[in-house]
């Protein structure tokens, strides 16, 4: 396994991560997730990923109990949690002050564990001003009670203002955003946050990198039994697969498949060896709902050298994805 470090922070994560979301409960049960989250740890991951959101809190609760049993040395892993959807509300939503309180509190609680490594913002509140989320953050930093703060989707226009006010008040800036990225999902990454990576040395804790499992080409011949498209609560999945964009999608992925073949390598692989490619990327999250698929997935590191510059050119080709900033360049 290799580390990088998560952004300019000395924190080196390893670069392929194991996340929670969809999974945990909905297609795991507590044997099955510990299962996965030991193979993980011995093949060198350190970073865990979670939220209060997914399975309304029971994915935080599975990932406490396993990591209760294992007794891993606190100091050989990292955990996360993010807060903005806690309930129905006013003070169980967003990310004023009180609701990132209570919501760290009651991810401590779940996870077992006396603080959170990584605590995000999970998307941008624009009725809380953003100091007092910056400030809010700190004042869990100077607890003890997290150890960095970020964010998850939030513009680049936002995220400098975080910066700005952290500088302006002598507070904890974020550390790293966990924006979305993939073969089909590439401009906040590759062109809005440029100047965030060069600035600030913004770290990046990246999520679906198999744009929730289309890149596996498993959906070429429409939607499988128990996959996550056929969850009721991810029923959003569904429609965007059907539509005419998403049918695109699947259409690149099935070249992208013949393509991978050409190089001896499988679409999986390729899709998540192409988001190691990025300097910019921290550690790219895993989701798997077996140990079998997890144990394929950790194999994509062992490629990325065989992304050469002609196989990247060949990749562009075929996903018509690079962000037009780039090409109007």
């Amino acid at each position: 396994m290799n580390y990088r470090r998560l952004g300019k922070s000395g924190l080196k994560l390893s670069e392929l991560s194991f996340g929670s979301w969809v999974t945990f409960s909905s297609q795991m049960d507590e044997s099955a997730a510990a299962e996965c989250m030991k193979t993980a740890y011995d093949a060198g991951v350190n970073f865990f990923d979670n939220a209060e959101v997914y399975a309304s809190g029971k994915s935080e609760e599975i990932m406490g109990n396993v990591l209760k049993k294992v007794k891993w040395p606190r100091d050989t892993y990292c955990v996360s949690s993010k807060v903005f959807w806690g309930g129905e509300k006013p003070t169980q939503r967003g990310l004023h002050t009180k609701h990132i309180t209570d919501a760290c509190h009651a991810a401590l609680r779940r996870l077992q564990v006396d603080y959170l490594d990584l605590y995000f913002c999970h998307r941008p509140d624009r009725q809380t001003p953003i100091e007092e989320t910056v400030r809010a953050m700190d004042n869990l930093v100077q607890q003890g009670k997290i150890l960095y703060w970020g964010t998850s989707e939030w513009s680049a226009d936002e995220i400098r203002a975080a910066y700005g006010l952290a500088r302006q008040y002598n507070l904890m800036p974020p550390t790293m955003e966990q924006p979305q990225y993939n073969l089909f999902h590439r401009e906040k990454v590759e062109w809005e946050y440029l100047r965030l990576f060069q600035d600030e040395g913004l770290g990046t804790t990246i999520w679906s990198p198999l744009a929730s499992g289309v890149l596996t080409n498993k959906y070429k011949d429409g939607i499988p039994k128990e996959s996550r498209m056929t969850l009721e609560e991810y029923d959003f999945l569904k429609r965007r697969h059907e539509s005419p964009q998403g049918q695109d999608c699947v259409e690149k992925t099935r070249r992208l498949t013949e393509f991978s073949k050409e190089l001896g390598i499988s679409i999986i692989h390729l899709s998540l060896a192409w988001c190691l490619k990025n300097p910019d990327v921290s550690t790219v999250i895993l989701g798997a709902s077996s140990v079998d698929q997890l144990k394929e997935n950790l194999k994509a590191a062992d490629v990325v050298e065989k992304l050469t510059s002609d196989v990247m050119e060949r990749i562009d080709e075929i996903v018509q994805s690079k962000p037009k900033a780039w090409i109007d360049w």
